[in-house]
């Protein structure tokens, strides 16, 4: 029996110096917002609805902020163009310009959930800026509901809103023009009163859109109400 244990251990102290010399496989690090809407880069596509060109994208970078515009490529650029800023692990909505007026948009209210929107908690505020969307994916798909006021700088206007947004993580995606992807899905509603200050906010808006990886915007739309449409992307390129 000595023996054995002589000759047995050092074998077994081998095995676990091998073990413990193996390399760790590292956990692959989380995608970001920025992969699937080309935010942080100038990148632009153009989108199709029943075949005939429909609108054109294209994103703006300034460091932590971007701007994204949306038009028709005919009357480039538009006049108009959402301002996002990437602060932490979130990219927030400012406001956009439209016509040469800035559109602060404000929130009084954020709440966080899970993909049924149900289990809502408070969102810490930042600046009261709208909290759009998380920087880093996560595993599961999550809600956002926002309650603010959008303010017309140059009048001091405002429009009262509620936005509820659902983000789902990565699966697989495709259109008629660019194939198979992998894309994140933004489920979204908007709800205000614009024209009727102080009445009772109504839905305006209701509408599923797909942002592809490495490709960006707008990828698949599908638009319920107010009335069912439908667009794909059909080409994007860096400029």
């Amino acid at each position: 029996m000595r023996r054995r244990v002589r000759i047995w251990l050092p074998f077994l102290g081998l095995t676990l110096l091998l073990c413990a010399l193996e390399p760790v496989a590292a956990a692959a690090p989380a995608e970001d917002y920025g992969e699937y809407s080309m935010m942080s880069q100038r990148h632009a596509g153009q989108f199709y609805s029943g075949g005939n060109l429909a609108g054109q994208w294209s994103w703006t970078p300034h460091g932590d902020e971007s701007e994204v515009l949306w038009g028709d490529p005919s009357k480039w650029p538009p006049d108009s163009a959402e301002h996002f800023i990437h602060s932490g692990d979130w990219v927030e909505l400012d406001g956009w310009r439209s016509f040469g007026k800035y559109y602060v948009q404000r929130v009084n209210r954020e709440l966080i959930g899970d993909a049924s929107c149900q289990n809502m908690t408070p969102l810490p505020s930042d600046g009261d800026r709208q909290h759009y969307v998380q920087w880093s994916i996560p595993e599961h798909a999550y809600c956002l509901q926002a309650w603010g006021t959008i303010t017309e700088q140059f009048s001091g206007k405002t429009v009262d809103f509620f936005h509820s947004q659902v983000w789902s993580p990565p699966s697989t995606c495709s259109n008629a023009y660019l194939g198979i992807r992998t894309c994140i899905r933004q489920w979204e509603s908007w709800s205000d009163n614009n024209g009727s200050p102080g009445e009772p906010i109504t839905r305006k808006l209701e509408r599923s859109v797909y942002l592809a990886r490495g490709v960006g915007m707008a990828y698949v739309i599908d638009q319920t109400y107010p009335h069912p449409w439908s667009a794909e992307l059909h080409s994007d390129w860096t400029w």
